[in-house]
């Protein structure tokens, strides 16, 4: 307090006041940070730049993972801290009420293959995709994405203002452009409508995709890509207010290209870094 209000009061009097001895002062603020103290400065302004980046939603446990996939060694506590004092904060997330309705049949031969296990441990092997809807004032515009469990990487996405085939089989063509290999992939999806389709499930069989379906009533089988919708409004959509559905569109592309792919690529980069480091031969061992 006394170095705050030096300029403004004599420190000899505030130390009087405060009962703090004048040399006790003086030596306190010639004493160099110490090196928990400069690593918590250099933790912070990286915090900060992190936050900015993401428009000031990432709370503290993203702000760690990124954090730790940078190479650095934090708790979350200590994140959380550090934010805390420099007053950042995350978006939290919003609650809602979900509504049953009557499920659906799966397809014949088309079962859970996943059984909620969203771990992939190659690329292109594990794909899910679902539906979100956004509000605007112009009126809804629903978004499809397929995305890469390995990478977490949005592979394709599609718009449209209505929740149809055509805009699921879009953004899963959209995916399939952009697969590097042949090999065969699961493509998991609720029971919803536009996924048991003849057009969409005749497309999967052309292109070497397995369909999996979640089972009815359980959203939780399909939790990978509900995350990735609940992340994107929480960091983006819930504070925006949209006057056109293209006006979404553009904000909403920016998201995913601009936003959450980069991140996820640099995050599979660093990755693969250290899995290579860690089993690379040494010159002992040839």
């Amino acid at each position: 307090m006394i170095e705050r209000c030096r300029s403004d009061y004599p420190v000899g009097m505030m130390c009087r006041c405060l009962e703090v001895s004048t040399s006790g002062f003086y030596a306190w603020a010639g004493r160099k940070p110490g090196p928990r103290m400069r690593a918590n400065a250099r933790l912070l302004e990286r915090i900060r730049q992190i936050h900015e980046d993401s428009r000031g939603v990432i709370g503290a446990p993203r702000m760690r993972e990124d954090l730790v996939d940078e190479g650095e060694i934090v708790s979350r506590n200590r994140v959380a801290r550090l934010m805390a004092r420099a007053g950042l904060q995350g978006w939290p997330r919003r609650t809602r009420r979900r509504f049953g309705g009557k499920p659906s049949t799966r397809p014949v031969g088309v079962d859970n293959l996943l059984e909620r296990d969203f771990n992939a441990q190659e690329p292109e092997t594990k794909w899910v995709t679902d539906i979100t809807e956004i509000d605007t004032q112009e009126g809804k515009l629903y978004l499809c994405v397929v995305i890469d469990l390995y990478s977490k990487l949005v592979m394709g996405w599609s718009m449209h203002h209505r929740q149809d085939r055509h805009m699921v089989v879009r953004a899963v063509q959209m995916a399939v452009w952009q697969r590097q290999g042949a090999s065969v992939v699961i493509l998991h999806s609720d029971r919803g409508g536009q996924f048991i389709s003849g057009d969409y499930q005749r497309f999967l069989d052309q292109n070497a995709l397995v369909s999996s379906m979640s089972a009815a009533g359980h959203c939780a089988d399909n939790a990978a890509c509900e995350g990735f919708f609940g992340q994107l409004k929480r960091e983006r959509v819930h504070h925006q207010n949209y006057r056109t559905r293209d006006e979404a569109r553009v904000d909403l592309f920016d998201y995913i290209e601009r936003f959450h792919n980069p991140r996820m690529r640099r995050r599979v980069a660093r990755r693969d870094r250290r899995f290579s480091a860690l089993f690379k031969p040494s010159a002992e061992t040839g």
